[in-house]
């Protein structure tokens, strides 16, 4: 395993509904990335097909695998690099059940998925009324070390988080697909959730205008001591390159020891509590 590699925020805008242009990008920005040294590429949520896609949803979703990740698996094969990106997926199960799935993606192949547990059904959000929410954290071996993953508003939510990293995530990946209202709340939360679990946090947000939307960017690589390593540009397409060394985990660890202060009795009482909300 590695302790130290680089780790390219790939902050992309996306033509809606269109697999074929945004796997293109995705080609792109991860050749572009690999000049530069990188050696995990991660893309905003629903990139495959950009998010504000509606009923189109049934007809774009996938299978993972599928033929959109054989794909992308090549385009890591031939790069030699790790891969993140957001896709609706299709139920092995069912004709139409759809997730909002995150897929991590090796030079070696297909690594894991990971299906959004948290659904934002309010304002201008609408993905319960397509989506099914996801049951299991994500967290993959990888040779860049245990990789975790969790989607956008999961970063609300600490427990996603916290549970990610007590399956021995040290990197949380968090794609989103951020409208700019809610700005102030992902520069907030995503430090915090860095903090509380003294893990690297890498969040890449989606860029442009999708039905009205206006996406902010600001796609950042945070420490476990809650410092911006990198950021990307706002409002804009941009590619920002951080650097990713595990050794900073145990000093943070030892001032700042949330994991060996956990009380899990608090858990068993925040359940009881939360069913009688």
């Amino acid at each position: 395993m590695k302790q130290k590699f680089k780790v390219a925020l790939a902050q992309v805008s996306c033509k809606r509904g269109d697999k074929k242009v945004n796997i293109r990008k995705i080609q792109e920005y991860t050749e572009k990335a690999k000049q530069q040294g990188a050696e995990l590429v991660i893309f905003p949520e629903l990139s495959l097909t950009g998010y504000t896609v509606r009923d189109e949803l049934y007809e774009l979703a996938e299978k993972v695998p599928g033929p959109s990740t054989a794909t992308i698996e090549k385009i890591a094969q031939k790069h030699k690099v790790h891969l993140v990106f957001g896709m609706p997926e299709l139920s092995e199960k069912t004709q139409a059940t759809i997730y909002n799935t995150a897929v991590l993606i090796g030079p070696k192949g297909l690594i894991g998925k990971y299906r959004k547990m948290y659904l934002p059904t309010h304002s201008v959000f609408e993905e319960k009324r397509y989506f099914r929410p996801g049951y299991r954290v994500g967290a993959f071996e990888t040779d860049l070390g245990k990789l975790g993953l969790i989607i956008c508003y999961d970063t609300f939510f600490p427990e996603v988080s916290r549970l990610t990293r007590l399956e021995g995530a040290q990197l949380i990946v968090c794609p989103s697909a951020s409208p700019a209202v809610r700005r102030t709340f992902f520069e907030t939360l995503t430090v915090a959730r860095a903090i509380e679990n003294t893990a690297f946090l890498a969040y890449v947000n989606l860029v442009g205008i999708e039905d009205g939307l206006q996406f902010w960017g600001g796609s950042r690589l945070i420490g476990p001591n809650g410092k911006v390593i990198t950021q990307a540009k706002y409002d804009e397409e941009d590619l920002a390159l951080g650097e990713v060394n595990y050794a900073d985990i145990r000093q943070v660890e030892t001032f700042v020891p949330t994991l060996k202060d956990l009380r899990p009795d608090l858990f068993d009482y925040l359940k009881e509590r939360a069913e009688k909300l």
